[in-house]
């Protein structure tokens, strides 16, 4: 179980890298690695293999929290390298942003992709919602 959620966390910096390095393709196979490091732990899942035992391993709460920060962020990263690849997928973005707004409704990198997913799928009233909490969010100065 510590195994998975450290490969997970090496995958998904490994994503970091490659998309510092501009290399998005590259960035979304670490992070969607790393999501499927994690997607057996999550207590949240139902089980692949219903009325087979536990539905999975116990966590402590430590683990739960490594587990659903490096799954927030994975989702979070893989809708901003889907914004710098042609052609956009708008819709996996408003999808991946919508799953960090569920743990993270105040996260502002999500809420601002999620407004420009949403603005160019012609949603353009969710789009002003999400863009204008995305600005009352945004640390000052920046």
């Amino acid at each position: 179980m510590e195994k998975r959620l450290q490969e997970a966390q090496l995958y998904k910096e490994e994503g970091n890298q490659r998309y510092r390095e501009g290399k998005y393709r590259d960035a979304v196979s670490r992070y969607h690695r790393a999501l499927l490091q994690l997607r057996c732990l999550d207590p949240s899942l139902p089980s692949p293999i219903p009325n087979l035992g536990p539905q999975g391993p116990a966590l402590t709460p430590e683990q739960e929290n490594v587990l659903h920060t490096t799954q927030t962020d994975c989702y979070n990263n893989l809708a901003a390298c889907l914004l710098q690849m042609e052609p956009v997928n708008y819709e996996r973005v408003r999808e991946y942003s919508q799953k960090v707004l569920e743990r993270q409704p105040d996260n502002a990198k999500a809420l601002y992709r999620a407004g420009v997913a949403f603005f160019h799928l012609q949603d353009y009233d969710q789009a002003r919602h999400y863009l204008m909490a995305a600005v009352n969010r945004q640390p000052k100065g920046e």
